[in-house]
């Protein structure tokens, strides 16, 4: 039985059902986000893509604080809308990115084998951040998943596990959708 095959199509179909959900801003997006990276991160250690194997372990921590977070957020209805980043987390949010990229990048360089170290450590730090917001439900969460997608889609297939690279090609179409439709709600509140 070929494993990665097996967890590529497991993973993949838990992908979909979680960007279903993240689209309608359903809560039901955390749970999926906390067994989803379960399956990826076993995918990405096979596979030497070290960074995105050790960032399941945050997004499964990630799942169970953006389920407090609307949860509790869904008692108050001015924090559960969707909203736009506030320009004054901008800058904040590109220093924790760009301390993130470097320093995954320099664990990366100096204590793995890793092959794709630069992008392999962009997308993690790109993840980490779109996490965050959208667990405050930043509508441009969206935009910053696209580009994550895009890299990976390029990281899968050269790693060889084309399925989830198709999977993240259907993220990046996902992501144009859902930033449409997140912007139109955030227009209408």
């Amino acid at each position: 039985m070929d494993w990665s095959l097996v967890l590529q199509i497991v993973g993949t179909s838990l992908g979909l059902l979680y960007l279903w959900l993240e689209y309608k801003a359903n809560i039901w997006v955390w749970v999926i986000g906390a067994i989803m990276p379960m399956v990826h991160g076993l995918l990405y250690l096979r596979s030497g893509i070290y960074a995105d194997a050790a960032m399941q372990l945050y997004y499964v921590l990630a799942g169970i604080y953006g389920l407090c977070v609307w949860k509790r957020s869904s008692h108050d209805k001015d924090k559960g809308r969707i909203k736009h980043t506030p320009s004054s987390y901008i800058l904040p949010l590109v220093a924790v990115y760009a301390v993130l990229h470097l320093s995954l990048y320099f664990l990366l360089k100096e204590f793995t084998d890793s092959q794709i170290p630069l992008f392999d450590a962009m997308s993690t730090a790109l993840s980490i951040v779109a996490m965050w917001m959208l667990s405050r439900k930043f509508v441009e969460q969206w935009l910053v998943w696209l580009v994550v997608d895009m890299i990976s889609v390029c990281l899968y297939l050269y790693k060889g596990i084309p399925i989830t690279g198709g999977l993240y090609m259907v993220y990046c179409v996902l992501a144009v959708v859902g930033y449409v439709r997140w912007l139109r709600e955030a227009r209408k509140e």
